[in-house]
């Protein structure tokens, strides 16, 4: 009985069928990823590239406008409430994102603690953050009314006199950085995804040199916390300078009292969609893009000097 021996495909056929199967299995994952493209394509390019047009253009969403060049951006120049509105949101980023990390690797590191019952103490801290904005604020305003919230009823029992919070101009910017950090249970579960990320022989080694709880805090613990609190620094910047959810629904669109709750975002929204001004609201939108796409840069450069990896 004769055994035909299986003759060998030539080197060009066998790279031929490579060549076809690479090319099949790339159409077949840009089709499975085409609904995202088409999204991002229709939503988001487009939408970018037009509105760069329109912030030099007189477009009012009911009049086609015409091209003015750079007169948007000259009368964002002489315009006091859009400056009014730069220093709300610039005040609120300074004070709450600071804040927030320093409550936020507090939190974590008191619910990273072995005690009984941790679990439970780690879902009340992040339930705040599974309600809605408009919840939030609707909640704040009832606990925060200078007649009959509840914060001015207990420290009026302690004899001290409460401020009129909201519907002071002193008082509205703390009161809304107050409210906002309560809802920082997402950034404290980053924070204690990456306390569990630290090697336990640091801290032996730590103990058997002697070092006390602040030495390991300061020295180990913070040290290479770093790359989490760099990256909860860049969306904390980001998120402040597009606030806008809880200061519009506080005073229902209006920045009161005296414009002191007037966020840029929620200056652009007025602009756009109140006054139908998109052009001007265009040119603002890419002022903002710029400043915040500048403070990234500036983040990402500094993080060369303090954030700390991990066997680097």
């Amino acid at each position: 009985m004769k055994i035909e021996r299986m003759k060998a495909k030539p080197i060009h056929e066998i790279k031929t069928t490579k060549k076809k199967a690479h090319v099949s299995s790339g159409i077949t994952g840009v089709l499975f990823a085409s609904p995202w493209l088409i999204g991002l394509f229709l939503f988001y390019l487009i939408p970018l590239i037009v509105s760069i047009y329109f912030s030099f253009t007189s477009y009012s969403i009911l009049q086609p406008g015409e091209f003015i060049g750079l007169e948007n951006y000259q009368e964002l120049l002489s315009d006091d409430l859009f400056f009014k509105s730069i220093s709300n949101t610039i005040y609120f980023a300074v004070f709450y994102v600071p804040l927030s990390i320093m409550f936020g690797v507090g939190l974590a590191m008191l619910l990273n603690m072995k005690i009984k019952g941790m679990t439970i103490y780690r879902t009340l801290f992040f339930l705040p953050t599974l309600v809605p904005h408009v919840a939030i604020a609707v909640l704040w305003m009832w606990l925060l009314n200078p007649g009959f919230g509840l914060i001015n009823g207990f420290l009026d029992m302690i004899g001290i006199s409460g401020p009129s919070w909201l519907g002071s101009e002193k008082w509205s910017k703390p009161s809304l950085i107050f409210m906002s950090l309560w809802g920082i249970g997402q950034s404290v579960v980053i924070y204690l995804a990456g306390l569990g990320d630290i090697s336990s022989d640091y801290y032996e080694a730590a103990e058997i040199d002697g070092a006390n709880w602040f030495q390991r805090t300061f020295h180990i613990t913070i040290p290479l916390l770093t790359p989490v609190i760099f990256y909860n620094l860049v969306m904390g910047v980001i998120g402040a300078f597009q606030q806008f959810t809880l200061p519009y629904t506080l005073t229902q669109g209006q920045g009161k009292p005296a414009n002191s709750l007037t966020f840029y975002v929620m200056y652009l929204y007025d602009n756009g969609f109140k006054y139908f001004r998109m052009g001007y609201a265009s040119a603002m939108a890419w002022i903002l893009f710029v400043v915040i796409m500048i403070l990234t840069v500036l983040i990402f450069w500094s993080s060369k000097r303090w954030v700390h990896y991990q066997g680097k």
